[in-house]
């Protein structure tokens, strides 16, 4: 029975990720929220995270399911109207800008570099500089030396050859700030201006690259990250509109975009891969980036714990603002502690929990007709599942109502009922 408590679950679970997203109205602060008792989340378990977030210097930690909030939590004296930086986390933003240039005709990432920066951009000599394209920079791949003194510099001095570009992977913070250039020399516009027209007008979404030192750092409302988030789990479409439609560019961004590092894309970070790279070293690590998330999770990381974290078999989203007294560049291993107390979130599930409504079913199998008997005698509301999770229908059950099944085809299917008392799965078999 427990094998089966468990296995009703997981099904539970797998539907959930595949219902419509919810998308948040722009210019208000409205957003459908789910209570976490629905999803078998306890309250307690949810504070205990409240609590490692709350001793590890968070500002903000929101986790939407299915576009709608579950968990929304502040920290000190933030508030959801306080603006903070995405530090690295950013840089996702940046590879969906450039992808929206691309898509619109402005510039080609396989062009080289100098053709947006103009020539001279680095110290390298022509023929090294020219072999420079957008995409080594989208990659970290650029083949410049991030061992000089300042690694955050834009300078041409401090962009010095070191290896042939697509032959070295280095988190270099210098060549990937100059995309912030390239998006504004190729569309003739600022890259705030540009990001206003093409998502933030779009998505809802506040913010501003705001100058410091060589940088353009992003800052931002925690929701409006989440929106961004919501953005990427949706595949760049918000609430039926396109805004980064290139689906190409697109599932590039997301998956392995060298053999390099296998846990990098277009400045998104890649979960559930063989190995992987961190900043500052060569060294090339066996197993998952963050071993607790699960496998198709891709995140934008940054410094102090800036976390987004798009998860499309749950239809999650989560983000975390704040410090992180590890000091950590990317600090993966506290995004990974959060995960553990993630996973740990559900109830104990009991036979109460899972068969309240009392439906049976006959026969089963079936071949034209499924009748059902519900103890409880009222009316129950149902959905009918292929295993993969595709709704077939929906209705209300009563006693002596039967479904037609004449039109399915031979398998397994899933019948989940609900009612006040509760929900149950019933597994049956189309002969």
């Amino acid at each position: 029975m427990k094998n089966y408590l468990l296995f009703a679950f997981t099904v539970v679970l797998y539907i959930s990720a595949q219902a419509q997203l919810y998308f948040p109205p722009n210019g208000t602060s409205e957003w459908e929220t789910i209570a976490p008792e629905n999803l078998n989340w306890c309250p307690d378990k949810i504070e205990d995270l409240y609590q490692f977030l709350d001793a590890n210097d968070t500002k903000a930690f929101i986790l939407l399911k299915d576009g709608k909030i579950v968990l929304e939590q502040y920290f000190d004296d933030f508030t959801a109207e306080s603006n903070w930086y995405w530090a690295s986390a950013g840089k996702t933003l940046t590879a969906t800008m450039v992808g929206i240039a691309q898509q619109e005709g402005f510039l080609d990432i396989t062009n080289p570099t100098s053709d947006y920066l103009g020539t001279g951009w680095t110290s390298c000599t022509p023929a090294q500089e020219e072999a420079i394209t957008v995409w080594n920079q989208l990659t970290m791949t650029s083949g410049l030396d991030d061992g000089v003194a300042d690694p955050y510099c834009t300078e041409p001095s401090c962009l010095q050859y070191l290896t042939a570009p697509g032959t070295r992977w280095a988190y270099h913070n210098g060549p990937y700030t100059l995309l912030d250039g390239v998006i504004e020399n190729a569309t003739g516009q600022t890259l705030n201006l540009y990001t206003q027209q093409k998502v933030k007008n779009i998505t809802g979404m506040d913010g501003l690259y705001v100058p410091f030192e060589y940088n353009n750092v992003y800052w931002s409302t925690p929701r409006s990250m989440a929106r961004f988030g919501l953005l990427m789990l949706s595949e760049g479409t918000w609430d039926g509109t396109p805004v980064l439609s290139d689906a190409t560019y697109y599932n590039q961004m997301v998956n392995t975009s060298q053999d390099l590092n296998k846990s990098y894309g277009y400045l998104w970070w890649l979960n559930g891969k063989e190995s992987f790279m961190l900043p500052s070293t060569q060294v090339v690590f066996p197993g998952s980036l963050i071993p607790n998330a699960p496998d198709d999770m891709f995140s934008g990381l940054g410094a102090d714990g800036q976390f987004v974290n798009v998860i499309p078999s749950q239809n999650m989203v989560w983000i975390r603002m704040g410090e992180d007294p590890s000091g950590v560049p990317v600090p993966y291993l506290l995004n990974n502690d959060i995960w553990a107390y993630i996973n740990d979130f559900e109830c104990e599930l009991s036979t109460t929990d899972v068969t309240s409504p009392s439906v049976t079913v006959y026969p089963n199998p079936v071949k034209d007709q499924l009748y059902l008997h519900n103890a409880n005698t009222a009316s129950i509301d149902y959905q009918l599942f292929t295993t993969l999770g595709q709704l077939l229908q929906t209705g209300k059950l009563t006693n002596n109502t039967p479904i037609s099944t004449q039109h399915l085809s031979k398998g397994l299917y899933l019948l989940v009922v609900r009612s006040e008392k509760g929900m149950q799965i019933i597994p049956f078999v189309k002969m």
